[in-house]
């Protein structure tokens, strides 16, 4: 057995690949392009990636690819239905990251909320040291407790910001496809319209990208905080850019984006040094931790399909 690695640097330089040669011939390669990919599926029975495309293009050579494996929970990056036509299984990973995005989002709204970056750059400065007030309280920050938390995406991640939001004392609102009874079930027009707080845990689909755009945005209290840990096509990027430089939104955080990574041209590139923004190279996912669990996932993965077990497949 054949495995290739295409992307192995967006799992990071920490991580350790080496187990994997207990399945077969193993290469490893930091990235690929397009041209490249070809190149190197030409004669491999497993891909493993992290973002690339992966489709009709880019695996024209790979005659004896069997199996793909994400190493992700999201595949908006792989052509499934081409997959399907070739007879290649594909495998995602679900849930290694859940606490890591949620840890991640929770850190995000308590530290906009709290005005942690505006007040940490009130002592590096040196202003604190030399104005002689014991206590500098401006800008202005609020309490959690009380006030509205919409979520958008409940599952795993979702679930577990949601618990923390009502632990924190916040109100907690959800938009779901299928009501539950433990929160309040409502649309996303109503979470915009009532949440002091929202965060994003969508997938990507046709029916979510966009989801968040300059209607739903002029919707939102004043001031609102909003957190993107989903997928960046999931708001209109252009909209949440000039919402915050016009103070509609009062606090955002994004670790995602529709281009990664973003270049100067970008919409999110004019706010990026704004001091009620948070901006971040696409890690909510990414501990050591939850790496390990991963890896440790895909290898199980290859092993399963290879025996004939159907485990994490998506293709079915």
């Amino acid at each position: 057995m054949k495995i290739v690695f295409l992307d192995a640097l967006a799992l990071g330089g920490d991580i350790d690949l080496s187990n994997f040669s207990e399945l077969g011939e193993v290469e490893i390669y930091a990235s690929s392009t397009n041209d490249e990919i070809k190149e190197r599926t030409a004669d491999c029975d497993v891909v493993i990636t992290n973002k690339l495309k992966l489709n009709e293009n880019t695996l024209a050579n790979a005659k004896n690819l069997k199996l793909i494996c994400v190493t992700a929970t999201g595949f908006d990056n792989i052509d499934i239905e081409y997959a399907k036509a070739r007879g290649i299984g594909v495998c995602n990973v679900v849930g290694y990251s859940t606490n890591n995005v949620a840890q991640i989002t929770v850190g995000f709204v308590l530290q906009l909320i709290n005005r942690s970056k505006e007040y940490q750059k009130s002592v590096s400065s040196g202003y604190y040291s030399e104005c002689g007030v014991a206590n500098i309280l401006a800008p202005t920050y609020r309490e959690i407790n009380g006030l509205k938390w919409g979520i958008v995406g409940f599952g795993n991640i979702g679930r577990s910001v949601g618990r923390v939001a009502k632990a924190l004392g916040c109100e907690v609102l959800v938009n779901k496809r299928e009501a539950i009874s433990e929160y309040k079930c409502v649309d996303i027009d109503t979470i915009c319209r009532e949440c002091d707080i929202i965060t994003l845990h969508t997938p990507l689909n046709e029916g979510t990208r966009g989801l968040i755009n300059e209607e739903r945005i002029s919707k939102m209290r004043d001031g609102v905080i909003l957190v993107n840990v989903a997928r960046g096509a999931v708001t209109d990027e252009r909209a949440v850019a000039d919402a915050v430089k016009s103070e509609k939104i009062g606090g955002f955080a994004c670790d995602v984006y529709s281009v990664e990574p973003f270049g100067i041209s970008h919409p999110f590139y004019e706010i990026k040094d704004m001091d009620n923004v948070i901006l971040t190279p696409h890690i909510a996912w990414g501990s050591i931790d939850a790496r390990v669990r991963l890896l440790a996932e895909v290898k199980e993965n290859i092993k399963s399909y290879f025996s004939g077990e159907i485990r994490n497949r998506i293709d079915r």
